[in-house]
């Protein structure tokens, strides 16, 4: 089967989750009470994500893209594991609940990838707005929660064939349900606790050394059972 990685960007390309440090830095203590809710699963993600972004004014532009620009930090690894992609032809899709401002041009030098799929942020009003183009498909609505914002699994339901050995990279709440269609996750933080509780196949990672590893170990074993 051919390899093709749904890689998520905030706390797992890079490592710390930048919607998390923007908030923290902008508007604290309203933030802090909506993520508590979307952790604790009383709001969607979608409608706490929204939330976020209008408690900033589309006014502060400017000062909130300086800001993640300057202290988002891409976790070890990752250049080189993408060239290994690239080389290999495996695809590789960016799949984040997170917003284009900030993640395109933090991965612009390590492109091209094979598509990414994030919210996108609308500036035109008074308060930031946030747009979803990659929502909820039908099958959410029969299995999953509905809400996603950018939904992971409908992405990966539109992409994978069945030719496809899917791997998912994340770390947090927006990858839990994309895990419950992959072949294997790499997982960090509060994604390995999830994948021990629903007894899905994953392997842990702190860089994408790590990952890099795993995916040549797994290429490896694919073609000695080939030969």
């Amino acid at each position: 089967m051919k390899p093709i990685i749904f890689c998520d960007f905030d706390g797992t390309i890079t490592e710390t989750d930048n919607i998390v440090s923007l908030m923290t830095q902008f508007v604290p203590e309203e933030s802090e009470k909506i993520a508590k809710a979307m952790m604790e699963q009383t709001i969607t993600f979608k409608d706490g994500l929204s939330a976020m972004f209008e408690l900033l004014s589309a006014k502060q532009k400017d000062a909130v893209i300086h800001y993640l620009l300057d202290t988002a930090i891409i976790r070890k690894g990752f250049g080189d594991f993408v060239r290994f992609a690239q080389e290999r032809q495996i695809p590789f899709y960016i799949v984040s609940g997170g917003v284009d401002f900030f993640i395109e041009p933090l991965l612009e030098k390590y492109g091209p990838f094979s598509g990414i799929y994030c919210n996108s942020a609308d500036f035109s009003g008074q308060q930031i707005k946030l747009v979803f183009s990659n929502s909820c498909d039908e099958e959410c609505a029969k299995f999953e929660t509905q809400g996603c914002g950018c939904c992971k699994p409908s992405v990966m339901r539109k992409i994978a064939q069945s030719k496809h050995f899917k791997i998912v990279i994340g770390d947090s709440l927006s990858d839990f349900e994309a895990a419950k269609q992959a072949d294997l996750v790499l997982a960090r933080d509060h994604l390995i606790k999830r994948c021990k509780d629903l007894h899905l196949p994953f392997e842990p990672f702190e860089t994408f050394y790590d990952c890099l590893e795993v995916v040549k170990k797994l290429m490896e074993a694919d073609k000695a059972v080939s030969m």
